[in-house]
């Protein structure tokens, strides 16, 4: 049980350990909470050889905690934050299920506005939902380099009855800005919105939030996407004001002006990006609406050729030597 006592800290997994969990993570620890990272074994050999190397402001701090690979380390877990890509999960939480204990608290922390729903339909767990704010990327194998924002929004949108007002308190005594909204589905769609202006143009125009709302041409861009998201969030039973929305969308590129997208850093990377459900879930939900969508469409099929290709070369590459 995760109680509000200003001293005891729950022990705490990380399901898919990439840059947000590390982040999260690494916070977390550097608290005094009791640590797991679960995720490659790229990630297990670096904290292994040196802790999880946390860089923030250029600073860096090595942080003791554990990691490993196998999704049974949540057996004595109290809160797992739930880190995994969209396109993993269905999967991860059916992996995750035959270990979860009791009285654990799932905090899903990913893109996308329903992913939640997904969990349970998967696994039967009922997790909470955490919409994420950070710019944050892996530097090394298990070093990972803030360069801003890293505060979250909790809800509980299918009603799992987790104590979110504790939740926040204990996010905030490690350092995490958290507060508890009382409309998650607009919060989940805001991101959505955040995650469908900047994802795609980071990645296609390698650019970083800073350089993109600079660039007359793709502001206009945004807006046009911006407009598409809101029309399908409305028929969603989601109503957001377009003049408001737009001014969280470039105020989001003022106050992390040095991030690239994680679609921008799949790519780099050669894997596989969540665009399917950014971009792609909106095309596709627009469709069975009868709403258009040409903007986010253009940006969805285009990402899509250079994930493609750019996977075609990391295959090829290890295959060479």
């Amino acid at each position: 049980m995760i109680g509000s006592v200003a001293t005891d800290w729950p022990p705490v997994a990380v399901l898919g350990a990439g840059a947000v969990g590390c982040y999260f993570g690494g916070m977390l620890a550097r608290a005094g909470a009791p640590v797991t990272l679960i995720g490659r074994q790229r990630l297990v050999d670096g904290v292994t050889e040196t802790g999880l190397i946390l860089e923030r402001g250029g600073v860096e701090e090595r942080i003791p905690i554990r990691a490993d690979t196998d999704p049974a380390s949540v057996r004595d877990a109290r809160l797992v934050l739930f880190c995994v890509k969209t396109v993993d999960t269905e999967t991860a939480a059916a992996s995750l299920a035959p270990h979860l204990p009791r009285e654990c608290v799932v905090i899903s922390m990913q893109n996308g506005v329903n992913n939640v729903a997904r969990i349970r339909q998967a696994s039967g767990i009922s997790a909470v939902a955490a919409v994420v704010y950070v710019a944050a990327a892996m530097a090394g194998a298990a070093h990972i380099r803030h360069s801003g924002r890293g505060d979250l929004v909790l809800g509980d949108p299918l009603g799992a009855g987790a104590d979110l007002q504790a939740l926040s308190a204990m996010f905030q005594r490690a350092e995490i800005p958290c507060r508890v909204s009382q409309n998650i589905a607009a919060d989940l769609w805001t991101k959505m919105i955040m995650n469908c202006a900047y994802n795609a143009v980071s990645a296609l125009g390698h650019a970083r939030y800073g350089r993109i709302i600079e660039t007359p041409p793709a502001r206009e861009l945004m807006a046009a996407v911006t407009r598409e998201v809101l029309s399908v969030a409305a028929a969603e039973g989601c109503s957001l004001d377009f003049d408001s929305t737009m001014a969280a969308v470039y105020r989001l590129g003022e106050v992390m002006a040095a991030a690239f997208s994680s679609t921008a850093q799949d790519i780099d990377r050669g894997r596989r990006t969540e665009i399917d459900s950014l971009n792609g879930f909106v095309v596709e939900r627009a469709g069975q609406l009868g709403i258009p969508a040409p903007a986010n469409l253009a940006l969805f099929t285009l990402v899509k050729l250079l994930e493609e290709s750019t996977a075609g070369r990391s295959r090829n590459t290890v295959a060479g030597g």
